[in-house]
């Protein structure tokens, strides 16, 4: 198994007008990287921001924190090359957004990103199964994308199982209404990088509530690795 529990604090859920010194806090915190949730008012109904957004936070924080850019955007393929440009690490587009998954992988591939391939609550686990061997990531999304502070979906987790079940050495995400009381679910199911908003970020400690997150999700990886 390659795989390792990664902490991604959510920064939507944080002071959009302090941005830079809130990533940068939350890296210091223990985060191992940053979810960026960029949206357009069309695939989903807000509006976030953009990649000049994200090449200023660059500039801000420097070279090193990897930046997951979740890209609910209605043309995915539009947005590749400026993200790219701006200093994004990942590029999480979704798989009911472009008509040709494939290209557009390849596309990000070729900018220089890590591919992340992200499904909404409604979108079955095996219409994803077969880009699985071409991606870093694949994102189980566990509220419909759109808003934060949303009430986590239990009823997701089987998406989360089969996939690792299917591909051990995948890296699986799961992204919203996670945090301390939802994490164990996640980490059993066999997620390893969590994506958690107003949980950390919110939290007079995040520190600890990120260290908490990823002892739980470290746990689960040491005892599926036992049990096999």
């Amino acid at each position: 198994m390659s795989y390792s529990a990664k902490i991604g604090p959510s920064i939507l859920s944080s002071d959009l007008s302090q941005l830079g010194d809130e990533c940068k806090r939350m890296m210091e915190c223990g985060a191992d990287y940053l979810h960026l949730d960029v949206m357009d008012g069309h695939f989903v109904p807000n509006i976030t921001f953009g990649h000049p957004m994200v090449e200023c936070l660059r500039t801000a924080v420097g070279p090193d924190p990897f930046f997951d850019m979740h890209m609910m955007v209605s043309r995915p393929e539009q947005w590749v090359k400026p993200m790219a440009a701006a200093g994004a690490s990942q590029y999480t587009f979704h798989l009911e957004a472009t008509t040709n998954p494939g290209n557009l992988i390849k596309e990000i591939r070729e900018s220089g990103m890590k591919v992340g391939l992200a499904i909404k609550p409604g979108t079955t686990v095996e219409e994803l199964a077969p880009w699985a061997g071409q991606i870093d990531m694949a994102l189980v999304m566990t509220v419909e994308p759109g808003f934060g502070g949303q009430k986590f979906m239990e009823d997701m987790m089987p998406k989360v199982s089969w996939l690792r079940s299917q591909f051990p050495s995948l890296d699986i995400e799961v992204d919203g209404g996670v945090g301390p009381n939802s994490i164990h679910k996640c980490a059993e199911a066999g997620a390893n990088m969590i994506v958690s908003g107003s949980a950390v970020v919110s939290s007079d400690d995040p520190r600890s509530v990120i260290a908490l997150l990823k002892n739980v999700v470290m746990e689960a990886i040491q005892k599926r690795s036992l049990d096999r």
